[in-house]
């Protein structure tokens, strides 16, 4: 049987390849939405340098853009609409208006093609699923479209690499915490993990200096009672008091 640490050696030194392969695939044949090379290293570029993620799902259609202009006001460069939010396509489209160039716009809660496909045309920078559908991960990564499929295994996590995936979003990240993901990161360290529910205001740093790549930020973030209440002024102070933990973890060393 191969060992972890032959395993990784193999596997990392078919990083650059497969990328490339992609890249090169999606150009030559014009697929529909297809991004460019370099379009696909500006967003990873951009997950190495913020390292966190507003995660925004709210119960009503005017809460969205409210709470998420709290989470930019507060130091957020990297934001994701999930489709559980009412007309989330529209509040995501309004935003990446708004705010491209400065910041990073994303689509989550993408469980099939077709939910890509509408996310990309309404602007999406990114794409983010909460399960692995490798059919969503290879539609991407033939676009050179990146993406973050929901894993909750090591073997889920290498899964979702070897189809494309140059993030892997840990979900729910709580499941063993930082300590986790270091014994992850250590075993297979051509992963790029990106956990998600479980990250909090004090431990975002933690999962950051213990080899995650970024995290996504969801309740912590945007407290349900302070969404409730209108509390935008909450919002902004826990999104200002999470990026200064983060960036005390300084940037991330692409793979």
């Amino acid at each position: 049987m191969m060992s972890l640490r032959a395993c990784a050696t193999s596997l990392t030194t078919k990083t650059t390849p497969l990328i490339r392969t992609l890249s090169t695939t999606a150009t030559s044949t014009t697929l529909d939405r297809t991004k460019s090379p370099e379009n696909y290293t500006s967003v990873l570029d951009k997950f190495a340098q913020i390292r966190a993620c507003a995660v925004l799902r709210t119960p009503t259609s005017e809460a969205c853009p409210k709470a998420m202009t709290a989470a930019i006001d507060g130091g957020f460069q990297i934001v994701e609409f999930t489709l559980t939010t009412p007309d989330c396509l529209q509040h995501l489209s309004d935003f990446r208006t708004k705010y491209d160039g400065n910041v990073m716009v994303g689509c989550g809660t993408i469980l099939t093609t077709e939910d890509a496909e509408n996310a990309i045309d309404a602007g999406a920078e990114f794409i983010i699923t909460p399960a692995l559908f490798p059919d969503v991960v290879e539609w991407c990564a033939a676009r050179n479209i990146v993406c973050v499929p929901g894993c909750q295994t090591p073997t889920e996590l290498v899964t979702a690499y070897r189809a494309g995936a140059p993030l892997q979003k840990l979900f729910p990240g709580v499941t063993g915490g930082p300590g986790w993901v270091k014994a992850v990161s250590s075993a297979l360290p051509f992963l790029s993990i990106n956990p998600t529910s479980g990250v909090d205001l004090d431990n975002a740093g933690d999962y950051l200096r213990n080899g995650a790549a970024s995290v996504g930020l969801v309740a912590p973030l945007f407290d349900p009672v302070a969404v409730a209440n209108e509390d935008w002024e909450q919002i902004a102070a826990n999104a200002a008091k999470v990026m200064a933990n983060v960036k005390e973890a300084g940037p991330y060393v692409r793979k």
